[in-house]
């Protein structure tokens, strides 16, 4: 019986599993086609210029600051994700060019940060999990989704590559990504997500830059 139970609640953890990222999945592929919609310009009318933060423009953004921390494997070691706040470090080393909430040109505002840094760059996880995603996914490149428990999720696009797969365990501080620009952008770096219950919430909340 006790193995039995234990077998029964192992599924039930999959199927949430499975359930969340079916959410991420196709709240991505929403806001993707959004925003692909909101970049047409409508038929008579003269497209308007972007803003400066748009990581798309030909010249460089300006940086909003710069994150020089990354996550190490003696942090945060056993500790449940949702105490975490304020002690997280950012993926990646680079600038930031676009915050949460910001407005991205014409389309939806940022769900996330995007850091820009040089192609190739090691993009660390900045919490223990399980991958539960690592693929391709139209608007957001080579994606990497961890699921840190308790319906936290962290995510991580426009990789150059992913270098774990789904089901892999991973701790804090370990390499997961190389930052690139798969997503469609002309500026390398990292795309990252901080999601609860399938929202998404502000990075900058829960991390330190220093």
């Amino acid at each position: 019986l006790i193995e039995d139970q234990k077998k029964a609640e192992a599924a039930a953890r999959e199927k949430r599993r499975q359930e969340q990222l079916a959410k991420a999945k196709a709240e991505h592929e929403r806001r993707a086609a959004a925003a692909a919609q909101q970049a047409k310009a409508a038929p008579g009318t003269k497209a308007r210029p972007a803003p400066s933060d748009n990581i798309d423009d030909d010249e460089a953004p300006q940086s909003l600051g710069r994150n020089e921390a990354t996550p190490s494997p003696e942090e945060n070691f056993g500790k449940p994700f949702a105490s975490l706040r304020g002690q997280l470090r950012l993926p990646v080393r680079g600038d930031l060019i676009a915050k949460f909430g910001g407005k991205r040109g014409d389309g939806p505002s940022w769900k996330g940060l995007f850091i820009r840094a040089p192609e190739g760059s090691e993009v660390k996880a900045v919490a223990a999990g399980r991958v539960v995603y690592a693929d391709w996914l139209r608007g957001f490149g080579n994606l990497l989704i961890v699921d840190h428990g308790n319906q936290y999720m962290t995510i991580y696009g426009n990789n150059q590559s992913v270098l774990k797969r789904a089901g892999d365990l991973v701790k804090t501080g370990d390499v997961i990504a190389s930052a690139g620009n798969s997503g469609g952008n002309e500026q390398s770096g990292l795309y990252f997500e901080m999601r609860h219950q399938g929202r998404a919430f502000d990075p900058l909340g829960w991390v330190t830059t220093r």
